[in-house]
């Protein structure tokens, strides 16, 4: 049974307006291995933001390096205006929720999230009412005298947010709080932190590499790549404008598809594709939308911005149905053009498509991102 996420106590924490947090030229070296390259960002007071990458591109070591677990090599972090260099970790008035629930296993759920409370020696009655109050903010008042071992996964983690957030803190840092989840546990309480974030106020910083969660939750993302910010912005911005070639692979599922940059176009298999102008212009050098230049490039195109119809001749591109596959909502259907390459086409389920037949494709969406082939 899912329970409930209860509106906010006052009890929980004060009416708030977020903490501004900036980073300002921040690098980080292992010895002579740098893993943060010079990272400007500047979060906004109860702004939630996602720091998205693969494995390694330095997303977790921000994070750290904010709550003050690392030591920043060069650069400052600044916390409402304040720089925090000097500031030890139990002083930075943050809350981390890591991957792992880490919840003392003899101690019941209520005492759980009132350790940081006795730790600040907040009085009894008090910490007795943000207790109780943090835990109905979570859905689970209820649980208050259980063990962690009584607990499901979800619960846990659930659990160890009331008491990062019971001890009002400036920033709440998330470091992959939900990848140990099975998936349908995982969206529901990614979907309550959102709820519970907004209705706080507290500004958030949530690092992942599942870009499903960064897009729907964070107002905006900073895709993240060795150490360095590729692109920051709203989910939408990332997903239709992407600045780069990286970005445009990793965010959305994109089709790779060789063609050639002419006149700021792509043509490939009969057809042509508008390009993003800031993306031919990074690619060619060339200011405006790289008009002047033709070189051989690949395109990214996503399974959304092509429709199929059936049949060949008329406008658009001639090809023929490889396999289509049922996903509820929609279907996805895999087409080869008469350059030989395969093009995944995602479109409405009532549309259906065999084995062999003739299609038409045609590109209805935006200007697509572009890479030197």
């Amino acid at each position: 049974m899912v329970d409930a996420v209860t509106p906010l106590q006052d009890a929980v924490t004060p009416h708030q307006q977020g903490t501004p947090i900036v980073f300002e030229g921040v690098t980080k070296a292992y010895g002579e291995q740098t893993v943060l390259h010079g990272i400007d960002l500047a979060i906004e007071p109860g702004e939630f933001v996602a720091l998205l990458g693969p494995s390694g591109c330095g997303k977790t070591t921000m994070l750290r390096c904010l709550a003050g677990l690392e030591q920043v090599t060069g650069g400052r972090i600044l916390v409402g205006g304040e720089d925090v260099a000097a500031v030890p970790v139990n002083k930075r008035d943050m809350s981390v929720v890591f991957q792992a629930y880490s919840l003392f296993p003899h101690m019941t759920v209520s005492q759980n999230v009132a350790f940081g409370l006795e730790m600040r020696k907040v009085p009894k009655s008090e910490r007795r009412l943000r207790v109780g109050d943090a835990l109905e903010l979570v859905g689970l008042g209820h649980t208050a005298d259980r063990f962690a071992h009584q607990l499901s996964g979800g619960q846990q983690q659930r659990v160890a947010l009331a008491r990062a957030l019971v001890t009002r803190p400036r920033a709440l840092l998330l470091d992959e709080p939900l990848s140990a989840l099975d998936a349908k546990v995982r969206v529901r309480l990614r979907d309550e932190i959102k709820t519970i974030q907004a209705e706080l106020g507290i500004t958030t910083i949530f690092v992942t590499h599942d870009q499903e969660e960064a897009l729907a939750v964070a107002d905006r993302v900073a895709v993240m790549r060795e150490g360095v910010i590729e692109q920051l912005g709203a989910p939408e911005q990332l997903y239709r404008k992407p600045e780069t070639p990286f970005v445009a692979g990793f965010i959305g599922e994109s089709n790779r598809l060789s063609g050639r940059l002419v006149s700021g176009e792509v043509q490939f298999a009969g057809g042509s594709l508008p390009v993003l102008p800031g993306s031919a212009a990074a690619l060619t050098g060339l200011p405006g939308p790289g008009f002047a230049a033709e070189l051989d490039v690949t395109a990214f195109l996503r399974p959304q911005q092509l429709t199929l119809t059936s049949g060949s001749g008329g406008s658009g591109i001639p090809a023929r149905v490889l396999s289509s596959g049922f996903f509820g909502a929609h279907r996805r259907t895999i087409v080869r053009v008469e350059s030989g390459q395969h093009v995944t086409v995602q479109h409405s389920a009532t549309e259906q498509y065999t084995a062999d037949e003739a299609v038409t494709l045609h590109f209805v969406g935006d200007p697509v991102a572009i890479e030197k082939a």
